[in-house]
């Protein structure tokens, strides 16, 4: 199933390192007509898109908490219990990360620091079609709720109905969200960037989506900040002689379960487990409910790649820079060091990447298509923002005025220059 790629330059990786996130003219004109018109007729514009796409007239846009309730009674106590203690997990994790205000005593009664404050208002876009992803909620709303934002907001596209799916308000229940609003697609992002009638203007969007809520977000950052523009979900293995074959495979299959579009690498020193990992996919794919789709993926985007041993494996690796990188050796944590990009390390053959994806803490949204080599996983840090202080002193500006006027000269910008000497000379 897989194809076998000896490795002996990064030349063999071309169609790994030319993965990335390509949008078409004709989606970017469709996208931008859509922005154009929501931003210019607001709701009913909104209506008319939802209506054409997704082939339902919503009554209304925002679910209310009585349509939430309903929903919320259809999940089976077990699975609100999972919700709650995956939550738990996240939230401490990312209590973890948030950062801190700073000021500092720099001598002559000068003070800096910066002050750290939290975005106001944000979107979480929960995509559906294919499948519905609870933990897309979670993923998004916990950071920022505990960076301190204010005001959260969630939607998600429905279907006929016209309702919530029972899972995702199960958990936005959980996570204290009730402003749920039932859109999808590029004119829901459209809508939550430049507001509408009925729908609240936000200052950050992030989320996954298909090829048009990707091309929207890129189109309305600016107009606000957004996470990233994702691309398809990928997985790299690095393993070794010692890795069970059957948890390499069922691995690199949870990957491209995703999309025909999805990638899934193994890279190993091992011939044997290669072959052998070639054969448990070929005997398991048939028992996979989502058997197509992993086919396609496996056959189109996805390979083994053989390496003269593990040091060789980290610099594949870290060229294709995985938005999951699992390492399956006999001492992973020596591994680690080696690897530099990578959205999400898993190390030892328990830490397979569906723990990340629902339970462990850390967070599951990240960076695709070897944007792994600048970008990072979504964090509080992303809801925050800082803010430059400084007080300097009279004293401070006497010994520094000169040097800073000078600076000023070399740029040859005289308002500059002149602003700092005439406090030099000034008698007050």
């Amino acid at each position: 199933m897989f194809s076998l790629i000896q490795y002996d330059s990064p030349q063999s990786l071309r169609p790994f390192l030319l993965r990335r996130a390509v949008f078409d003219e004709e989606t970017e004109r469709r996208v931008k007509e859509i922005l154009d018109r929501v931003r210019k007729e607001g709701d009913t514009a909104v209506r008319d898109y939802t209506k054409a796409f997704d082939g339902i007239a919503l009554k209304a846009f925002r679910a209310t908490s009585k349509e939430l309730n309903q929903a919320v009674k259809k999940v089976p106590k077990s699975l609100m219990q999972i919700l709650e203690k995956a939550a738990e997990n996240i939230l401490r994790f990312h209590e973890h990360e948030l950062e801190k205000s700073f000021f500092y005593d720099d001598g002559d009664g000068v003070i800096i620091g910066q002050k750290v404050t939290p975005i106001e208002r944000a979107l979480c876009y929960v995509p559906g079609g294919k499948a519905v992803y609870p933990s897309s909620v979670l993923m998004n709303v916990i950071p920022a709720k505990v960076a301190g934002v204010s005001e959260i907001f969630l939607t998600s596209p429905v279907g006929r109905a016209q309702t919530v799916h029972p899972h995702v308000a199960a958990a936005a229940s959980v996570v204290g969200i009730k402003d749920v609003f039932k859109l999808g697609g590029a004119q829901a992002i459209a809508a939550f960037a430049f507001g509408t009638e009925s729908i609240p203007k936000v200052d950050k969007i992030t989320g996954p989506g298909n090829k048009y809520v990707a091309m929207a977000k890129r189109l309305v950052f600016g107009e606000v900040s957004i996470d990233a523009i994702a691309g398809p979900s990928e997985i790299v293995v690095i393993a070794d002689e010692t890795a069970n074959p059957h948890f390499v495979t069922m691995d690199l299959f949870s990957q491209a379960e995703h999309d025909e579009d999805a990638s899934a690498v193994l890279i190993t020193p091992s011939p044997r487990l290669a072959e052998s990992v070639q054969k448990e996919a070929s005997a398991c794919i048939a028992k996979m409910k989502r058997k197509a789709i992993i086919k396609a993926a496996v056959e189109q985007h996805s390979a083994i790649i053989l390496v003269k041993d593990v040091d060789e494996a980290c610099d594949v690796a870290n060229l294709l820079a995985p938005e999951h990188l699992e390492v399956h050796t006999a001492s992973p944590w020596e591994v680690m060091p080696k690897l530099k990009h990578a959205g999400a390390i898993f190390l030892g053959e328990y830490s397979s990447e569906p723990v990340g994806d629902y339970f462990a803490g850390p967070n599951h949204t990240l960076p695709t298509s070897g944007t792994a080599r600048f970008f990072s996983a979504l964090s509080t840090r992303d809801f925050l923002k800082r803010t430059s202080i400084i007080q300097y002193s009279k004293a401070r500006l006497m010994k520094t005025g000169k040097s800073i006027a000078a600076f000023a000269d070399a740029e040859d910008l005289q308002a500059h220059a002149d602003a700092i000497r005439i406090r030099l000379e000034s008698k007050r």
